[in-house]
């Protein structure tokens, strides 16, 4: 995979709240819009996948918040991996250290969320609607989040491989119960972690593409 490039006003690690998790925070100059990214249960801050995306967001002029949800000890628990509520409450404490920082704090907010992770950035933006102002799927589990979907307001895509049978017959399912703007991206071909040549730029031009049109501040 090739890198992406973006001129940085800000490139700093930082632990958040509650348990001073650690994460990196990257504001390229002129930033008009920040998304925080929620990993997957096999992943964390410095899956090569996440930083990729988060490189290419960068470049198009959003800020990124990369940072595990989960202490070490924490993710070695199987139970606390699938607590859908807590990763979401981190989400949550995550999103209100940013609203403090004058660098970020009036920028339109975004969530990025994969796997089991993705479920609870829906939760998040369910019980916080006026936070945030676009989600981003990938190979995610939205049907986790269950009754919380009906209440998402932020506009909402979900992006599956095509080859990821399973995952997108359970994305079907939710994609029927969400009702805010939302659309269904299959990238074809592509397998659980868009491995496949090409499958994960695939899924930055989506994700691009879906922060671009929905933060931005005249559309708010």
């Amino acid at each position: 995979m090739l890198g992406w490039s973006a001129s940085l006003a800000i490139h700093e690690p930082v632990r958040l709240p509650p348990l001073r998790l650690p994460g990196t925070l990257d504001i390229p100059a002129a930033a008009r819009g920040i998304v925080v990214f929620a990993h997957g249960s096999d992943s964390s801050r410095l899956s090569p996948r996440n930083i990729y995306v988060a490189e290419a967001l960068r470049a198009a002029g959003l800020a990124t918040l990369l940072f595990d949800l989960l202490s070490e000890e924490e993710a070695g628990t199987r139970t606390r991996v699938f607590d859908i509520e807590l990763l979401a409450t981190r989400l949550t404490a995550a999103t209100g250290w940013l609203r403090d920082r004058a660098a970020v704090a009036s920028l339109p907010l975004g969530l990025f969320g994969a796997s089991t992770s993705a479920a609870a950035a829906l939760v998040a933006a369910a019980n916080a609607p006026e936070m945030f102002g676009a989600i981003v799927s990938r190979g995610g589990r939205p049907d986790l989040a269950g009754g919380a979907l009906p209440r998402v307001q932020a506009p909402t895509l979900l992006i599956v491989g095509g080859h990821d049978s399973e995952v997108l017959a359970l994305n079907r399912v939710a994609f029927v119960d969400l009702v805010c703007t939302k659309e269904l991206e299959i990238v074809p071909g592509a397998t659980p972690l868009f491995e496949e040549r090409g499958a994960l730029d695939q899924v930055i031009d989506l994700a691009r593409n879906w922060f671009l049109t929905y933060l931005n501040p005249a559309t708010e």
